[in-house]
């Protein structure tokens, strides 16, 4: 069986996470990770449903809805190639209440949910790697939570639209009206005012569900200060780990 590893396209390395880890780490899982597509819309994981494996993506973005009882839906974070999903997984759950779908197509590769709790056991240094971004994810999920409560959907749009393009090789995000207010929690006509305010500044061009920023620095001046604290923190934590883990 060919090793993961030895593909030139896309490697596990993309990730994060896994590229911090030393050569031989990354020989030993060679074999227990499996590259698979990410489509646009997929779910990966439903509220409640046991997790079979988690995901390390390597390009894309999946985001986390909480799900309530009567279908409607918010995001509580969006995880690229920075991270994984799944860390319900090492902090002694096997479900979440959280549904996780791919925002932005791409790749990830993934592994097994009992492989991954054996690796964490262990001690070594993805269960280190892990813990860290476990950390910077959950800061993320307090200050969306803050920012939904407490600032303007503008704001919400444009710290959403960042955060995207921290994890898109582009400054194109792929997303109709009606998912980003599923996203945000919003109606979809209160999306399409928010997104017309920021085409008419020349900020973004809104066209046929692709947004394209035109000028981020503009964005970041009208966004809240939620962006920046997540950013920091995640900032904070992953070179960090980086740095440990290849000592």
């Amino acid at each position: 069986m060919k090793s993961p590893f030895s593909t030139t396209q896309h490697l596990p390395q993309q990730n994060t996470l896994l590229g911090a880890l030393s050569a031989a780490d990354c020989e030993d899982l060679a074999k227990d990770l499996e590259l698979v597509p990410l489509a646009l819309g997929e779910v990966l994981y439903e509220s409640g449903e046991t997790m079979s494996h988690a995901y390390f993506p390597i390009e894309g973005i999946i985001s986390l809805l909480y799900v309530m009882k009567n279908g409607e839906s918010a995001e509580i974070a969006i995880v690229g190639n920075e991270g994984m999903i799944g860390i319900a997984l090492f902090m002694g759950g096997e479900s979440t209440m959280s549904r996780a779908i791919v925002q932005n197509a791409g790749h990830a590769y993934r592994m097994k949910a009992e492989v991954l709790k054996d690796e964490f056991h262990r001690g070594g240094a993805l269960s280190r790697l892990l813990l860290m971004f476990a950390s910077a994810l959950i800061t993320q999920m307090v200050q969306t939570a803050a920012c939904n409560r407490h600032h303007t959907v503008d704001q919400q749009l444009c710290r959403w639209m960042l955060l995207s393009l921290d994890r898109l090789p582009s400054t194109r995000i792929s997303m109709t009206e009606k998912l980003i207010g599923n996203m945000l929690g919003i109606d979809r006509a209160k999306v399409s005012e928010a997104t017309g305010v920021r085409d008419d500044a020349g900020l973004v061009r809104y066209n046929n569900g692709e947004i394209t920023v035109l000028d981020r620095p503009g964005v970041e001046k009208r966004t809240c200060e939620c962006y920046g604290v997540v950013k920091k923190e995640s900032d904070r934590l992953l070179p960090l780990s980086v740095a440990k883990v290849n000592v």
